[in-house]
């Protein structure tokens, strides 16, 4: 069981997952949910270590990961006693209900997993839109550089997600993408 990237995400109400979808069109990656109760799927474990690159997302619940994904980043100990992750490439996205909800928090949670397991990290490499004439539909418009920031209404579907987020998070999946490859960006 091999690929090149893979999207590790739990999502509590749907908006996270179809972040991660959409990073996965972008990258070509392969998705693999932490469940409800905060454990992988059989082989998880297995396809994580395949990879090139791996792909956190959780949503930001209380300015940091939801607890679902606190047990996946406390049961990878196991990994990190063997080095297991150690040079794959890593990045983030966390998506929350304010367009503030202290993203960053999480985002810092999941940079520090990719340290701790010696990764190599990878941020959005993304312009924010900044201009007078922008607008919530923009690509990066909340400004993200260190991982792909998200904002969702907690009261929204999913079919209601901000355009410009979903194609931010396509694009963040077509850096990452290049990055596996090998490809200089500039």
């Amino acid at each position: 069981m091999s690929t090149d990237i893979t999207i590790v995400f739990h999502s509590g109400y749907g908006h996270t997952q179809k972040v991660a979808q959409a990073i996965a069109e972008g990258s070509g990656g392969t998705l693999l949910a932490v469940d409800q109760q905060g454990n992988l799927p059989a082989g998880g474990w297995a396809q994580l270590g395949a990879s090139r690159a791996i792909v956190f997302g959780s949503p930001t619940y209380m300015g940091n990961v939801s607890w679902q994904f606190k047990k996946f980043i406390d049961a990878s100990s196991e990994v990190w006693m063997k080095q297991g992750w150690k040079n794959k490439l890593a990045a983030a996205f966390t998506n929350s209900a304010g367009i503030n909800g202290d993203k960053l928090s999480a985002l810092y949670t999941l940079f520090t997993l990719s340290q701790q397991q010696g990764m190599l990290w990878v941020g959005t490499g993304m312009m924010p839109s900044n201009s007078k004439a922008a607008v919530r539909s923009d690509v990066n418009y909340l400004a993200a550089f260190s991982g792909l920031m998200t904002a969702t209404p907690a009261d929204a579907s999913t079919d209601e997600m901000v355009d410009g987020d979903l194609a931010t998070a396509r694009l963040f999946g077509e850096r990452i993408a290049q990055v596996v490859r090998g490809i200089t960006l500039g």
